[in-house]
């Protein structure tokens, strides 16, 4: 008996998985597109995230980054700390969507929930 062709069965480490799928939504490209580049069907995609958010090396929200902030001290400027009573301080929620909720931290937690669900789901 005489086997044609190439195996296709490919192994495909989870450094490469994770790099493929960090391609998907750069300059443009979907899942299908990234899918065709790398000859693969896009279940194999679907199939790599759900592996991957089990063993915890995946998540959707990958895209967001703390970057560090060094404050400087404006030229001229007194010492002393300015202290300013203006109310209760605001708060700033960045969702999923990219849409962005400020609100007082005085807010129920009722009140802040039903916000967040509407922001989302819209």
């Amino acid at each position: 008996m005489e086997v044609l062709g190439v195996e296709r069965r490919r192994r495909w480490t989870d450094a490469a998985k994770l790099e493929i799928l960090s391609e998907v939504n750069t300059n443009g490209w979907t899942l299908a597109d990234v899918a065709r580049r790398h000859d693969l069907t896009r279940q194999h995609l679907y199939q790599w995230r759900r592996e991957l958010r089990v063993k915890g090396l995946w998540s959707d929200t990958d895209t967001d980054a703390f970057v560090s902030v060094e404050l400087l001290p404006v030229a001229g400027a007194a010492h002393e700390p300015v202290i300013c009573d203006v109310g209760p301080p605001e708060m700033t929620i960045t969702l999923r969507n990219g849409r962005q909720l400020r609100c007082r931290e005085t807010i129920s937690d009722k009140a802040l929930s039903h916000l967040l669900h509407v922001l989302e789901a819209s």
